[in-house]
């Protein structure tokens, strides 16, 4: 299991929750998971989100992760 950190105005999504755990073993999984469970996030994460891992970006779906590890959805982030 993961726990995925939330920005706050999502937790109208997750019943008030600011930290949710889902079964993946990669970025792609936890955001394929956190649709599947949490159908209100889907629009929010097709539109583009960041994922950061112990404090680092996350750079592509097939990054691993493991149970220890901290992980946070984060609006999208952009250079310019």
């Amino acid at each position: 299991m993961v726990t995925v950190n939330l920005w706050s105005s999502l937790t109208r999504f997750t019943d008030g929750a600011r930290a949710v755990e889902v079964e993946a073993a990669t970025v792609g999984g936890v955001l394929d998971r956190l649709k599947a469970d949490y159908p209100g996030l889907a629009p929010i994460i097709d539109a583009g989100v960041s994922v950061v891992i112990d404090g680092e970006m996350a750079t592509g779906r097939h990054v691993p992760l493991g149970d220890a590890q901290e992980v946070f959805l984060m609006q999208r982030l952009k250079g310019g």
